[in-house]
């Protein structure tokens, strides 16, 4: 991982898995805009403010992290190195039940 700022890392590579993908063609035209937006503000910051970047606690190797889209949904994802994985997009309930 590249250090950038406080604790943050550069990304320069991203990666959506099948399921990523699967659940992103079930989202509205507003949330695929809006995941497109936040997913720019991460690669210029990691940390962005107002991104709500948080780590999902209770999950370890890899660890978890999520991004809110908007106060009902929100993307996981994996950091490995410089690579950022898209696990899935959705709403905050499913994404809390299954990262």
């Amino acid at each position: 991982m590249t250090v950038v700022g406080s604790g943050g890392v550069a990304i320069k590579k991203i990666h959506r898995t099948k399921k990523f993908e699967k659940d992103f063609k079930k989202l509205s035209s507003h949330y695929k805009e809006l995941f497109a937006n936040k997913l720019r503000d991460l690669l210029k910051n990691p940390r962005p403010p107002g991104l709500k970047f948080e780590k999902l606690k209770g999950y370890r190797r890899p660890d978890i992290f999520t991004i809110h889209l908007d106060g009902n949904y929100k993307a996981s994802f994996e950091i490995e190195g410089d690579m950022v994985i898209f696990r899935t997009v959705g709403p905050h309930d499913k994404i809390d039940r299954s990262p």
